[in-house]
């Protein structure tokens, strides 16, 4: 299944937000924006002089930013995010 960045998958990301991050998720967030240019590029994201990426309302932000991503089927940025998933099975002993 090929994974699509469409305006579509995007409300479907906004919409299942309240559900829980999955227990795979492991690492930090980059600051690398990618997450923030999905689809279209979020008017609260800006680049400061030295490149970084930064967000207006950072505290604020919306439970789709703050969950990003929430699951390894969401994950669009694998190339520069600095979350990643482990494999299911090392996941599972985690939950026992």
């Amino acid at each position: 299944m090929k994974k699509k960045d469409t305006f579509r998958a995007k409300v479907k990301r906004t919409f299942f937000s309240v559900l829980p991050v999955s227990r795979g998720r492991r690492g930090s967030c980059r600051h690398c924006g990618a997450c923030c240019a999905l689809v279209f590029t979020c008017p609260a994201y800006y680049a400061d002089q030295q490149g970084n990426s930064r967000c207006h309302i950072y505290k604020f932000r919306p439970l789709n930013c703050r969950k990003y991503p929430r699951t390894r089927g969401e994950w669009l940025t694998e190339q520069t995010c600095g979350y990643w998933f482990e494999k299911p099975d090392a996941a599972k002993s985690l939950d026992s």
